[in-house]
């Protein structure tokens, strides 16, 4: 009877054991940081093209951020800038607004320089000026926004590519084992599906970010459009 006793004792502490051992390790992989398992993943995702996909992203975040930088410098308060040229037109002639362009920022400033240059050609040389460096300009704004187009394009891509790949490789493993078994096809499979996710995810950061910097272009080149046709009417007043 005493062994029998002994028996179930040791038997329970076991089975408590292997339930305490448990609900520890469950909170150990509760406790892992996002960027862990974000390492994790990136591993078992296959490293080649998980690593093709991040060099996207990296190169497509630099890119925009480097425009972001670029257009939020280049936003003026045009109101301002044809209020200025309008009193120096009207105090110090020609020569005192291309100054007051010269010490303002942004492409609606050098715009106005150009027109403001060619004034003494007349006026319709000044809008000709003001419409071939407003394409010019226009360029500026827009420059590497088409490679920011290619990485969100290329990601999904790259990711659909390794889901191919790794469905491939599941069938081979299938080959080589002579087994349709869960265990064998299951590391191609997970391999193809984190490829993809990571590929998605990629595409949608930088799509927010190509729609934020088409916008911000979008609302440039209408101020751009805007103060333009201000100053050929400023240009035609000042002539008469």
């Amino acid at each position: 009877m005493k062994k029998v006793v002994n028996v179930l004792s040791v038997t329970g502490f076991m089975f408590f054991g292997a339930i305490q051992s448990t609900f520890a390790q469950e909170a150990v992989e509760e406790s892992r940081t996002f960027h862990q398992e974000l390492k994790q993943r990136f591993i078992e995702g296959d490293p080649g093209f998980m690593g093709i996909v991040l060099v996207a992203l990296i190169l497509g975040l630099a890119i925009a951020i480097e425009r972001i930088i670029y257009l939020n410098m280049a936003t003026s308060n045009t109101k301002k800038l044809v209020a200025s040229v309008d009193e120096a037109l009207s105090s110090g002639g020609v020569e005192a607004a291309k100054e007051v362009c010269r010490n303002s920022k942004g492409p609606v400033a050098s715009i106005f320089y150009q027109g403001l240059d060619r004034v003494d050609e007349g006026v319709e040389a000044a809008e000709k000026a003001v419409v071939s460096y407003g394409g010019v300009q226009m360029g500026l704004l827009e420059k590497n926004v088409s490679w920011l187009s290619l990485f969100i394009a290329l990601a999904p891509m790259l990711g659909f590519m390794g889901t191919v790949i790794g469905m491939i490789q599941a069938f081979d493993m299938i080959a080589v084992a002579n087994d349709i078994s869960p265990g064998v096809v299951a590391v191609g499979i997970k391999v193809a599906l984190l490829t993809t996710v990571f590929g998605l995810i990629v595409a949608i950061i930088l799509q927010i970010f190509y729609n934020y910097i088409v916008s911000k272009i979008d609302s440039i080149v209408n101020s751009m459009e805007d103060a333009s046709i201000q100053l050929i009417d400023l240009l035609v007043k000042y002539k008469k």
